[in-house]
């Protein structure tokens, strides 16, 4: 019964209602399936493995497993946790959803224009049906994929989503797996792509119960957030297993495009085959038989291209990643403290160097790291990194979440976003910053457990010591740490913020519109930086069509100096223009080697060809 097009753990069902019950436990001696109505006794079969078949478990049923007689555990491959993370859990048909996006084709990775959002906080509704609502501004504002921060069961109904312990189970109170999958069909219904982030690093700690059902976990190694997943020691087949299944139904069974995979540089494998490596050739097999297009898109700081190189290339296989070094030497260009992370950083020969070679620490030295660090990212488009000036982590992980609104001015909000999207990568957003949104995106969590409550506070508050953080860091627990964050949609209608979000709505149009912005080939590019002045000049071209994108990051107008290998240049924006609430326009038209003012914190773009 089981398939390439069927899920191979946890509970499934064949076309005449049948369940199929799979659960991995080696170590076990007897395991049972209880209802309300009937126990079930599974079969022990090879490899760890127990299965049985039954009509007496329909979709809608509750369940858990009985190890030995004795211990009542949830499904470790739970798809809905109705009681929430230590009730039981309910059976259900991936299957049954009706799906309406036939005629769906993923984009190219590098026509991702990507929108980072949180279900609960991003909408007044907190669920999957209030991102619904807004697929048509998304739409209007330019985007073409948007980003879900994880939505595995976490305890209660307030988590940023990195602390799931059910990795199938769709968060309930944000509308289940239902909810997602209509959610998806929705956005490929408005032209928009899916990339859900996903957590395979560790398991969050309250309701954690896969060291009851097996050994998930191993001593070899040990993360941030204590034992490491079990991906290279004794019994790590059937781990392993797991976690790529996991992948294989968000892209069968919810149409999901990308998923972005948390922190891999925490995935620990030694073993012959990593598992990033196994995961990208299953999801190969997967589109030969769906003959769908999906991308495994990674976090990473290890400055190391073995994760982005094909597989045929004795690398992991993953499309794309995440670049942090990119944002880190941006926030210090527009002037932020160089503490902290940002330590490494000094600023606008930094944001030139990644620019040009994506990874800024590309085999130098690290005074931050006290070693030599990172390799160089070679022969990789620029379609393979991901790049912000702000994103959950950026914000969130400052002591009261601040975002760049409150950071910084008008004009260097303007300027950063300029920075961001006329780049040779993937541009991402992060929720409401495109219309400069001022509330926080704090840390929070509803866990019930008091000792956890009392741990994650003081984790909090050592985490910023770094920082020199001063002050009391927002309580994380608390129901108004997590209303704070939410977006307030209402100052779309207000001065300032109206402008902004028009403003960017124009730059996502522009970088569209014009193929010398949109391309992601990085060898189409010169760029130079001047340290006295803060300024960067771009010059980024497709065949004959050149953009020449002039910023300057300093508080004072500045003095540039027009290439001369063209005659002429039309202005195609200006981010100092009255209209954008700008101090003053720069010329419409300009000429080679004409001296001209810059205004401080602006972007201005220039193209040698124009309709």
């Amino acid at each position: 019964m089981f398939n390439k097009l069927k899920r191979k753990t946890g509970v499934n069902f064949d076309e005449n209602g049948n369940a199929a019950i799979r659960l991995w436990a080696p170590e076990a001696e007897t395991i049972d399936l209880k209802t309300a109505e009937a126990t079930l006794p599974l079969e022990k079969k090879d490899f760890g493995y127990w299965e049985t078949e039954s009509d007496q478990l329909q979709p809608g049923n509750t369940y858990q497993f009985l190890l030995n007689g004795e211990s009542l555990i949830p499904d470790p491959a739970s798809l809905s946790q109705p009681e929430g993370v230590h009730g039981p859990s309910e059976a259900k048909d991936l299957s049954a959803f009706a799906w309406t996006d036939q005629s769906w084709k993923n984009p190219e990775l590098g026509d991702y224009i990507l929108y980072e959002l949180h279900t609960g906080t991003f909408s007044p509704e907190g669920t999957f049906e209030g991102i619904i609502a807004k697929l048509d501004y998304l739409v209007e504002l330019g985007i073409t994929a948007i980003e879900i921060m994880p939505v595995a069961q976490f305890p209660g109904g307030r988590n940023w989503g990195y602390d799931g312990v059910f990795p199938f189970a769709v968060q309930d109170s944000y509308g289940g797996a239902e909810g997602l999958q209509k959610l998806v069909d929705a956005c490929h219904g408005k032209g928009l792509a899916v990339v859900l982030d996903v957590v395979y690093n560790h398991m969050g700690p309250e309701g954690n119960y896969f060291a009851q059902a097996g050994p998930y976990f191993t001593e070899k190694y040990s993360t941030p957030w204590g034992s490491a997943i079990n991906f290279d020691d004794a019994w790590s087949d059937g781990v392993r297993d797991y976690f790529i299944e996991n992948v294989l139904m968000w892209f069968r069974d919810f149409h999901i495009d990308g998923l972005r995979l948390d922190a891999v540089h925490a995935i620990k494998d030694l073993g012959v085959k990593h598992l990033l490596q196994e995961i990208s050739q299953e999801v190969d097999k997967l589109m030969e038989v769906t003959h769908g297009k999906h991308y495994l898109i990674a976090e990473c700081d290890l400055n190391d291209n073995k994760y982005i190189n094909p597989v045929e290339q004795h690398g992991y296989g993953m499309d794309a990643q995440w670049i942090d070094e990119f944002h880190h030497a941006l926030r210090v260009t527009a002037g932020e403290p160089a503490t902290g992370y940002y330590s490494d950083f000094s600023g606008i020969k930094d944001l030139e160097k990644s620019y040009k070679d994506a990874y800024i620490y590309d085999g130098v030295y690290s005074p931050h790291r006290l070693k030599t660090f990172g390799g160089k990212a070679e022969g990789n488009a620029g379609s393979q990194f991901v790049v912000f000036s702000q994103n959950h982590d950026q914000v969130g992980n400052r002591m009261l979440g601040e975002r760049t609104s409150t950071l910084q001015s008008y004009e260097m909000q303007k300027l950063m976003a300029g920075a961001v999207l006329c780049s040779p990568f993937l541009p991402m957003l992060f929720m409401g910053e495109e219309w400069g949104e001022t509330n926080p995106f704090l840390f929070f969590t509803s866990h019930g457990d008091p000792e956890l409550i009392e741990a994650v506070r003081k984790g909090r508050k050592a985490e910023f010591a770094a920082f020199h953080a001063e002050g009391e860091a927002p309580d994380p627990q608390s129901d108004d740490t997590f209303e704070q964050s939410k977006l307030q949609w209402e100052l779309l209608q207000s001065e300032g913020h109206q402008e902004l979000l028009a403003y960017y709505k124009t730059f996502i149009a522009l970088r569209k519109k014009y193929a010398a912005l949109n391309n992601t080939n990085r060898s189409q590019l010169t760029v130079s930086a001047d340290v006295r002045t803060n300024c960067l000049v771009l010059r980024r071209w497709e065949e004959e069509v050149q953009v020449l994108c002039l910023m300057n990051f300093s508080g004072k107008t500045q003095d540039l100096t027009i290439p001369d290998d063209k005659p002429s240049w039309k202005k195609i924006l200006d981010s100092a223009d009255p209209k954008w609430k700008g101090p003053r326009a720069a010329p419409i038209s300009v000429d080679a080697l004409q001296k001209m003012e810059i205004q401080p914190q602006s972007i201005l773009i220039y193209t040698n060809k124009y309709a």
